[in-house]
């Protein structure tokens, strides 16, 4: 993904937001630092979809009896 400078994509708004309608999103950097991200709409759609971790976990289909206990041993040292 390609960064650019905020003062680039004001001035050039119509080509940043054609090119991330065709599969090449843009981050929108502001003194150095990436502020925003311009992408399709599709692709947002796409993003908007997707479930957190949490929630995949909440909906679990299961009984609490379904998942194994919690290996209480302590893990074992290694030597790095």
């Amino acid at each position: 993904m390609r960064e650019i400078q905020l003062k680039d994509a004001k001035a050039t708004l119509s080509a940043v937001v054609d090119q991330a309608i065709h599969g090449n999103p843009a981050i929108i950097t502001r003194h150095g630092r990436k502020e925003a991200v311009v992408l399709s709409f599709e692709e947002y759609e796409k993003l908007k979809h997707v479930p957190s971790f949490g929630r995949l976990l909440s909906s679990y289909p299961g009984d609490e009896d379904d998942i194994s206990p919690r290996n209480n041993k302590p893990s074992r040292m290694l030597d790095l």
